[in-house]
């Protein structure tokens, strides 16, 4: 008996990465050149899904594809992918399939009974010649996935760069494979239906690609650095009970309609945790989400009462980046919050265990509304109008959020004093997106008066600001005037568009500025003090249009390595530079 599942929501298992790689490879030329649309038409097909967890799709009137996960739910062998047509197992719909699945984790599982190569011995402090070889190869496959740019990055140049990251695992390098998977995650993201729903997200594109560049090109450089190598990430498991505190709830909506939310917790050193629950649903399953049960065993109670108050997680299971996992064995027990002034820490400490990264936290002075946004001054060391002026903008803009009624609630109110909790917007380092808002001790009443019951805290996708939650008067601040005292962004900006465009739209697109003498914005990162921005911006668009000749004209070899290595200088200089600006703004 099976069921149709034509909903967009319900995802196909995840597939091995030299599983798909190697049905791409297996394709003739013509078949390979049909392979991108194929793809993104089976995105529209409905599935049938077995009482044995079998998935079928028919691809046409002699095509049903079908795929048997193993136990793990993923498909991690050529054997569990089954087409009915002529051509199988060398067929587009099988290799179609297959490159619309989600791409699995490294490592398969050995309860599935999958044989596990044996890594490359590695000689102490440095890297073996088999490892620099498979880092050569993937940056390889890397610079061509760039020089394409993620518009153009079709099923090949991923399966290319996925059989890549299959060798890289063979030779042990962990962690320039886990960077070749992200890329094609990220490049999967940017060409999917949804990619126009993650338009916003180049920076996402940008720190996959510069992660795998820089490991690749310091390992087949025989960097002798250890942590080049990495390990095969494990879910860590705490030797006692965790004794973790609320933070706040954050909406969360992603690619494919998925919804849900993602409740913070701190435990008392400062590190973070989160509790994850999405699914099929947008931002209407978002907003329900956020008074929903808590999805770990033996837990009776729902996100909103958790980030005001606590748990003790007894048996508990960390995955690498910070999720609390609901696995067997794992018991928690609802325990009392604390005061958000003590809870939210103003800095994490650093772990081997890869816990979430904290959020920005400051104290700032409301000083008017700016359309949607809401313009602050930064309050150092605990004197108000001292700071730089900076943007509060709304973390997420649907009508079914709370985020843009409360920020246009708290900007009507200048001179108010709040406790600000958020991410920094990744294009714009003066603007910071907050997920909760609380009020300042000592700041009398010039800050937010909030019911006992909310515990100094206001969820701003959730929680909904009134009259009664302002102090009566609040005493403004002096008016902006100047130009100069308005948020200004960095000149930075222009040297992220061009790193950003080099890896959405190619080569081509990051060639763009060199043709059109874009003396502007040289000068503008000259003035600004960024005499090396200015440098790497005018380097790149340069090397980007650049094609090199033979004496008689005709274009030779593409220097895909050159153009990769001056992207990647870019991006490395960008993303230090302006993690230093972001401290320097936010933290004093």
């Amino acid at each position: 008996m099976t069921r149709s599942v034509p909903d967009a929501g319900v995802s196909l298992p995840p597939v091995a990465p030299e599983v798909s790689a190697a049905a791409v490879e297996s394709l003739t030329t013509r078949l390979r050149r049909r392979l991108d649309a194929a793809v993104e038409s089976v995105a529209a097909l409905p599935v049938d899904i077995a009482e044995d967890g079998t998935y079928g799709i028919r691809c046409g009137e002699d095509a049903w594809v079908t795929l048997k996960p193993g136990p793990s739910g993923t498909i991690t062998s050529p054997d569990q992918a089954h087409c009915t047509c002529l051509l199988s197992p060398r067929c587009l719909h099988r290799a179609a399939v297959l490159g619309a699945g989600p791409v699995a984790d490294a490592t398969p599982s050995l309860a599935e009974g999958q044989p596990t190569e044996p890594a490359a011995p590695t000689a102490p402090g440095r890297p073996s010649a088999e490892q620099v070889r498979a880092a050569g190869v993937l940056w390889t496959a890397a610079a061509a996935v760039l020089a394409a740019g993620a518009a153009a990055a079709g099923a090949v140049p991923q399966a290319e760069l996925l059989r890549a990251a299959h060798t890289a695992r063979l030779a042990g390098l962990h962690r320039a494979e886990s960077a070749a998977l992200g890329v094609v995650r990220r490049v999967r993201d940017a060409r999917g239906p949804q990619g126009a729903h993650r338009a916003h997200r180049p920076d996402e594109l940008v720190a996959a690609l510069c992660e795998l560049l820089l490991v690749t090109h310091r390992l087949r450089a025989a960097d002798p650095d250890p942590g080049l190598i990495g390990g095969v990430p494990h879910n860590h498991r705490p030797d006692g009970p965790l004794r973790l505190y609320g933070v706040c709830r954050e909406p969360v909506v992603g690619p494919g309609g998925t919804g849900g939310v993602v409740t913070h917790l701190v435990d008392g050193t400062g590190r973070w945790y989160t509790l994850r629950d999405a699914g099929p649903g947008g931002p209407a399953r978002a907003r329900r989400a956020g008074t929903a049960h808590v999805a770990v065993r033996s837990f009776l109670s729902d996100h909103e009462r958790l980030s005001r108050g606590g748990l003790v997680v007894t048996g508990a299971v960390v995955a690498p980046d910070g999720r609390l996992l609901a696995e067997p064995g794992v018991r928690a027990t609802f325990a009392a919050g604390g005061p958000w002034a003590d809870v939210v820490p103003a800095a994490a400490v650093p772990d081997g265990t890869g816990h979430a990264p904290p959020l920005t936290r400051c104290d700032v002075e409301i000083v008017a509304a700016d359309g949607e946004e809401v313009l602050v001054r930064v309050v150092t060391a605990g004197v108000p109008g001292t700071g730089p002026t900076v943007r509060l903008a709304p973390a997420h803009r649907h009508p079914a959020l709370a985020h843009t009624a409360n920020l246009r609630r708290l900007g009507a109110c200048p001179g108010l004093r709040i406790r600000v909790l958020g991410r920094v917007d990744p294009d714009r380092a003066t603007t910071l997106r907050p997920l909760a808002v609380g009020p300042v001790p000592g700041a009398g009443s010039a800050t937010l008066r909030l019911p006992g019951e909310w515990r100094d805290r206001v969820d701003l996708g959730y929680d909904l600001l009134g009259d009664e939650h302002f102090p009566l008067e609040a005493p403004c601040p002096p008016p902006l005037t100047a130009a100069e005292d308005r948020p200004v962004d960095s000149p930075l900006r222009r040297v992220r568009d061009l790193v950003e465009l080099a890896a959405t739209g190619g080569r081509r697109a990051a060639a763009e500025p060199a043709r059109d003498s874009d003396r502007d914005g040289h000068l503008a990162l000259r003035r600004a003090g960024f005499a090396t921005g200015a440098d790497l911006f005018a380097a790149l668009g340069e090397v980007a249009a650049r094609r090199p000749r033979d004496a008689f004209g005709r274009p030779v070899a593409d220097d895909r390595d050159h153009y990769a290595a001056q992207w990647l200088a870019t991006a490395v200089y960008l993303a230090a530079t302006e993690a230093a600006l972001g401290r320097g703004l936010w933290h004093g």
